[in-house]
């Protein structure tokens, strides 16, 4: 999971994530979309799979997150099952735009509950920019995700919309199922971005946020910190969020 105190480390959580679904739905956009954190595989050989770390803030703690984007043609199905060792949260990415990409999701599903069976996973519909080419419906496949126990955002790393806010209800309820929500909460300090930023969402509601005169990044940061603190949307396992919601 994470480590604790270790003066050299620059986060208190590390968490591996992998976002897996067919080709062509926009994994690599996700990933390209997060402007902070490496790169470059820390194994040798990373048998072409895409590779981004971030960090975000959650609760007052720093999360660093290991995203793996697992490809979806051939061969990387068998790869995925390797990759999938060792993960703590998985993203089941599909594109809102192609039917085909989401009916595929019945099949990754059976790939993680063969070979990562209870790891936590959200559903994310990617490309809500190309709404009008809609082929998927925001309802249809929110009844999807509650069926089958998933929260469900859909996400445009173009417009910067639920891209963060989606690995951040990720991180909760990985860290959350391990028992860490009752280790820091107890000794909770705000720092001063904490408090700022429960100044700001606490006074103005999540839909508005994108109208306060302040820079793109720091206005996802605040979006994020309203949806992981419920203070404009009650954050439970099975919710979605979209520009429908």
């Amino acid at each position: 999971m994470g480590t604790q105190g270790s003066p050299v480390k620059s986060y208190d959580y590390l968490l591996k994530f992998l976002l897996v679904g067919d080709s062509d739905v926009g994994k690599g956009e996700i990933l390209e979309s997060l402007q902070d954190g490496a790169s470059e595989s820390p194994y040798a050989y990373s048998n072409g799979i895409d590779y981004k770390t971030t960090t975000i803030l959650l609760d007052g703690r720093r999360v660093k997150l290991e995203l793996w984007d697992t490809s979806g043609q051939g061969r990387f199905c068998t790869i995925f099952r390797s990759y999938s060792r060792g993960a703590q949260g998985i993203l089941l990415v599909y594109d809102i735009t192609n039917r085909w990409s989401f009916d595929g999701i019945d099949r990754w599903i059976k790939e993680i509950d063969e070979h990562a069976p209870g790891v936590p996973r959200i559903l994310v519909g990617n490309r809500l920019h190309l709404a009008f080419k809609r082929q998927v419906p925001t309802e249809q496949a929110r009844a999807y995700a509650e069926k089958n126990c998933m929260t469900f955002f859909e996400v445009s790393p173009l417009c910067n919309f639920n891209v963060i806010e989606s690995f951040t209800e990720l991180s909760r309820i990985v860290l959350m199922r391990h028992g860490m929500e009752k280790i820091w909460r107890p000794n909770r300090v705000f720092s001063l971005q904490d408090l700022c930023c429960r100044a700001i969402v606490s006074c103005t509601p999540v839909h508005l946020i994108d109208k306060l005169p302040l820079p793109v990044t720091i206005k996802s940061h605040l979006k994020s910190f309203s949806m992981a603190n419920g203070m404009n949307a009650v954050m439970m396992h099975g919710r979605s969020y979209s520009l429908a919601s």
